[in-house]
Protein backbone atom coordinates (compact mmCIF):
# COMPACT_ATOMS: atom_id res chain seq x y z
CA UNK A 1 0.00 0.00 0.00
CA UNK A 2 2.57 2.67 1.20
CA UNK A 3 4.31 2.26 -2.64
CA UNK A 4 0.83 2.57 -4.12
CA UNK A 5 0.92 5.81 -2.08
CA UNK A 6 4.23 6.80 -3.06
CA UNK A 7 3.27 6.20 -6.70
CA UNK A 8 0.05 8.58 -6.26
CA UNK A 9 2.42 11.69 -4.46
CA UNK A 10 4.94 11.49 -6.76
CA UNK A 11 3.23 11.14 -9.96
CA UNK A 12 1.00 14.07 -8.50
CA UNK A 13 4.33 15.92 -8.30
CA UNK A 14 5.67 15.23 -11.42
CA UNK A 15 2.69 16.42 -13.36
CA UNK A 16 3.10 19.12 -11.15
CA UNK A 17 6.16 20.69 -11.92
CA UNK A 18 5.82 19.96 -15.75
CA UNK A 19 2.45 22.01 -15.84
CA UNK A 20 4.20 24.64 -13.86
CA UNK A 21 6.14 25.47 -17.04
CA UNK A 22 2.83 26.07 -18.99
CA UNK A 23 2.78 29.34 -17.16
CA UNK A 24 5.87 29.98 -19.52
CA UNK A 25 4.30 29.08 -22.29
CA UNK A 26 1.21 31.49 -21.49
CA UNK A 27 3.53 34.13 -20.81
CA UNK A 28 5.44 33.62 -24.26
CA UNK A 29 1.91 33.67 -26.32
CA UNK A 30 0.65 36.88 -24.31
CA UNK A 31 4.23 38.46 -24.97
CA UNK A 32 3.75 37.40 -28.70
CA UNK A 33 0.43 38.95 -28.72
CA UNK A 34 0.98 42.20 -27.35
CA UNK A 35 4.56 42.31 -29.94
CA UNK A 36 2.74 41.67 -32.73
CA UNK A 37 -0.46 43.92 -31.67
CA UNK A 38 1.58 47.46 -30.59
CA UNK A 39 4.67 46.63 -32.94
CA UNK A 40 3.24 45.42 -36.29
CA UNK A 41 -0.35 46.34 -35.82
CA UNK A 42 -1.00 42.52 -36.75
CA UNK A 43 -2.60 41.00 -33.53
CA UNK A 44 -2.86 37.45 -34.22
CA UNK A 45 -6.43 36.16 -33.69
CA UNK A 46 -5.34 32.64 -31.69
CA UNK A 47 -2.58 33.96 -28.94
CA UNK A 48 -4.89 34.41 -26.58
CA UNK A 49 -7.21 31.91 -26.91
CA UNK A 50 -4.56 29.52 -26.93
CA UNK A 51 -3.06 30.60 -23.67
CA UNK A 52 -6.54 30.62 -22.12
CA UNK A 53 -6.84 27.00 -22.99
CA UNK A 54 -3.29 25.53 -21.24
CA UNK A 55 -4.23 28.03 -18.69
CA UNK A 56 -7.64 26.13 -18.35
CA UNK A 57 -4.66 23.06 -18.14
CA UNK A 58 -3.04 23.95 -16.04
CA UNK A 59 -5.56 25.34 -13.49
CA UNK A 60 -7.55 21.88 -13.31
CA UNK A 61 -4.06 19.43 -13.42
CA UNK A 62 -2.24 21.17 -10.42
CA UNK A 63 -5.33 20.26 -8.52
CA UNK A 64 -3.30 16.85 -7.10
CA UNK A 65 0.27 18.60 -6.93
CA UNK A 66 -1.45 21.30 -4.57
CA UNK A 67 -3.01 18.63 -2.32
CA UNK A 68 0.45 16.59 -2.30
CA UNK A 69 1.85 19.80 -1.32
CA UNK A 70 -1.15 21.32 1.09
CA UNK A 71 -0.77 23.94 -1.62
CA UNK A 72 -4.86 24.94 -1.51
CA UNK A 73 -6.52 27.47 -0.02
CA UNK A 74 -6.84 26.72 3.99
CA UNK A 75 -8.61 28.80 7.02
CA UNK A 76 -5.44 29.18 9.49
CA UNK A 77 -7.08 31.56 12.19
CA UNK A 78 -8.00 27.99 14.31
CA UNK A 79 -6.58 25.30 12.29
CA UNK A 80 -2.55 26.93 11.95
CA UNK A 81 -2.74 26.72 15.68
CA UNK A 82 -4.04 23.00 16.06
CA UNK A 83 -1.39 20.19 17.09
CA UNK A 84 -0.53 18.02 14.14
CA UNK A 85 -3.10 15.19 15.53
CA UNK A 86 -5.91 17.58 15.85
CA UNK A 87 -5.06 18.86 11.94
CA UNK A 88 -5.43 15.25 10.86
CA UNK A 89 -8.35 14.88 12.79
CA UNK A 90 -9.86 18.20 11.12
CA UNK A 91 -8.67 16.87 7.56
CA UNK A 92 -10.37 13.56 8.23
CA UNK A 93 -14.02 15.02 9.42
CA UNK A 94 -13.99 17.67 6.65
CA UNK A 95 -12.70 14.71 3.72
CA UNK A 96 -16.27 13.54 3.02
CA UNK A 97 -16.69 17.24 1.61
CA UNK A 98 -13.44 16.73 -0.74
CA UNK A 99 -14.35 13.41 -1.51
CA UNK A 100 -17.88 15.16 -2.42
CA UNK A 101 -16.46 17.54 -4.47
CA UNK A 102 -13.89 15.52 -6.34
CA UNK A 103 -16.61 12.98 -7.09
CA UNK A 104 -19.08 15.40 -8.95
CA UNK A 105 -16.25 16.94 -10.16
CA UNK A 106 -15.18 13.34 -12.15
CA UNK A 107 -18.99 12.44 -12.90
CA UNK A 108 -19.59 15.54 -14.57
CA UNK A 109 -16.20 16.08 -15.75
CA UNK A 110 -16.48 12.57 -17.68
CA UNK A 111 -19.88 13.84 -18.75
CA UNK A 112 -18.30 17.24 -20.21
CA UNK A 113 -15.47 15.61 -21.77
CA UNK A 114 -16.69 12.86 -23.44
CA UNK A 115 -19.66 14.82 -25.40
CA UNK A 116 -16.69 17.52 -26.17
CA UNK A 117 -14.71 14.59 -27.49
CA UNK A 118 -18.06 12.81 -29.26
CA UNK A 119 -18.01 16.42 -31.18
CA UNK A 120 -14.38 17.14 -31.54
CA UNK A 121 -15.67 20.63 -29.72
CA UNK A 122 -14.51 23.92 -30.95
CA UNK A 123 -14.67 27.28 -29.97
CA UNK A 124 -16.82 29.88 -31.95
CA UNK A 125 -13.84 32.24 -32.31
CA UNK A 126 -12.50 32.78 -36.04
CA UNK A 127 -9.46 30.74 -34.84
CA UNK A 128 -12.32 27.67 -34.04
CA UNK A 129 -9.55 26.46 -31.32
CA UNK A 130 -10.23 22.91 -30.45
CA UNK A 131 -11.55 22.47 -26.82
CA UNK A 132 -12.01 18.98 -26.74
CA UNK A 133 -8.08 18.38 -25.95
CA UNK A 134 -8.74 20.85 -23.15
CA UNK A 135 -12.13 19.36 -21.67
CA UNK A 136 -10.75 15.76 -22.02
CA UNK A 137 -7.86 16.54 -19.37
CA UNK A 138 -10.93 17.10 -16.75
CA UNK A 139 -11.77 13.71 -15.47
CA UNK A 140 -7.95 13.29 -15.73
CA UNK A 141 -7.51 15.63 -12.89
CA UNK A 142 -9.92 14.33 -11.32
CA UNK A 143 -8.90 11.05 -10.87
CA UNK A 144 -5.63 12.40 -9.80
CA UNK A 145 -6.56 14.66 -7.21
CA UNK A 146 -9.39 11.84 -5.94
CA UNK A 147 -6.37 9.35 -5.90
CA UNK A 148 -4.25 12.04 -3.72
CA UNK A 149 -7.50 13.03 -1.75
CA UNK A 150 -7.45 9.05 -0.26
CA UNK A 151 -3.23 9.07 -0.04
CA UNK A 152 -3.73 12.20 2.11
CA UNK A 153 -7.24 10.44 4.13
CA UNK A 154 -4.87 7.81 5.24
CA UNK A 155 -1.92 9.97 6.00
CA UNK A 156 -4.09 11.97 8.25
CA UNK A 157 -5.30 8.63 10.13
CA UNK A 158 -1.57 7.45 10.55
CA UNK A 159 -1.53 10.60 12.05
CA UNK A 160 -3.45 10.02 14.13
CA UNK A 161 -2.29 6.48 15.15
CA UNK A 162 1.16 7.53 15.31
CA UNK A 163 2.49 6.28 12.83
CA UNK A 164 5.02 7.32 10.49
CA UNK A 165 4.05 9.67 7.65
CA UNK A 166 7.01 10.18 5.31
CA UNK A 167 7.00 12.88 2.83
CA UNK A 168 7.75 10.88 -0.35
CA UNK A 169 4.99 8.77 -0.05
CA UNK A 170 2.16 10.43 1.70
CA UNK A 171 3.30 14.82 0.55
CA UNK A 172 3.78 17.38 2.58
CA UNK A 173 2.78 16.71 6.31
CA UNK A 174 0.54 19.65 7.92
CA UNK A 175 3.19 20.17 10.35
CA UNK A 176 5.87 19.16 11.19
CA UNK A 177 6.26 16.28 13.67
CA UNK A 178 6.42 16.89 17.41
CA UNK A 179 9.75 15.83 17.71
CA UNK A 180 11.40 18.47 14.73
CA UNK A 181 9.35 20.99 16.65
CA UNK A 182 10.76 20.76 19.94
CA UNK A 183 14.34 19.98 18.16
CA UNK A 184 13.89 23.90 16.33
CA UNK A 185 12.49 24.97 19.84
CA UNK A 186 15.74 24.01 21.59
CA UNK A 187 18.12 26.96 22.09
CA UNK A 188 21.30 26.54 20.41
CA UNK A 189 24.33 25.65 22.66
Amino acid sequence: MLSIARAVTQTNRFIGRWVSLAVLIIFAFLFADVVLRYLFGAPAIWTAELATLIFGAYAILGGGYLLAERGHVNVDILYGRLSRKRKALVDIVTSPLLLLFVGILLWQGWEIAAESIADLERSNSVWKAPLWPTKALIPVAAILLLLQAIVRLWSDIRVLRGLPVPEDVFGVPATPSDTEAEKRAEPAQ
